[in-house]
C-alpha cells in the first residue's frame, strides 16, 4: 500500500485538478489544500478540523440519489465518514457508500475517480462528539437503484430521493451544488 505522505500528494494533485463550477467551491478548495499541507494529522477525527470522504450516489439514469438520514446529526446526507487516519479518501468514499447503504462494494460503480464536490462545514455538538469541522472530499458513484438497499444501524433510515425532492430532505447550500450538478450531467 502506498504511504500516507503518498496519498495525501495524490489528494492535494486531485484537488489542484478540480475545476469547481460554483464560486464559494473554489474557496473550498484553496483552503482544503492549504490546511492538508499544513496539518500532519488532518485525517485523524481527533482534530478540531479533519477530512472525511463522501459518496454523491446517483442512479443510472441519474433521476435519483441515495441519501442516509444520519442517526447521530438526524439530517438527510449522502452517505460519508471519517477518515479516521486513512489519507486514502476515495478508499475512504467507497467504504462508506457500501457501508451505509449495505450493497456490496462490487456493485458500487465509480463513475469518476476525480472529485465531484469539496466542502468545509462545521458540525455541531452531539452526545458522541464535541463540535467540529469536515474538509468534505466527494466522488460520484453509481449504484443500480433496483437493488435492495438494506442500510446500517449508522442510519435511522435510507432511501433513493427523485432529484427534484432533494431540497424537500436536505436544503443546504452544499447539497443544492451536488443536486445541480447530477441535473447538468442528466442534459447531456
Amino acid at each position: 500500500d502506498k504511504s500516507e505522505s503518498m496519498h495525501r500528494q495524490d489528494l492535494l494533485n486531485l484537488l489542484a485538478q478540480y475545476r469547481p463550477v460554483f464560486v464559494e467551491e473554489s474557496a473550498f478548495v484553496d483552503r482544503s489544500r492549504r490546511m492538508i499541507m499544513q496539518d500532519e494529522k488532518i485525517f485523524d477525527r481527533e482534530q478540531p478540523m479533519h477530512v472525511t470522504g463522501s459518496a454523491w450516489v446517483v442512479n443510472p439514469s441519474r433521476s435519483r440519489v441515495f441519501m442516509v438520514h444520519h442517526g447521530k446529526l438526524h439530517e438527510w446526507f449522502q452517505p460519508g465518514g471519517h477518515a479516521d487516519g486513512d489519507p486514502d479518501v476515495l478508499r475512504v468514499a467507497l467504504k462508506e457508500a457500501s457501508e451505509e447503504s449495505g450493497v456490496d462494494l462490487s456493485h458500487i460503480r465509480l463513475l469518476s475517480d476525480q472529485v465531484f464536490d469539496v466542502d468545509i462545514h462545521q458540525v455541531p455538538t452531539t452526545e458522541a462528539a464535541p463540535g467540529h469541522g469536515h474538509v468534505d472530499i466527494r466522488f460520484l458513484i453509481e449504484i443500480d437503484d433496483s437493488l435492495p438497499i438494506p442500510g446500517s444501524h449508522e442510519s435511522h433510515e435510507v432511501s433513493w430521493i427523485d432529484l427534484r425532492d432533494v431540497p424537500r430532505y436536505n436544503n443546504n447550500r452544499s447539497t443544492y451544488r451536488m443536486v445541480e450538478k447530477t441535473r447538468r450531467m442528466r442534459s447531456f
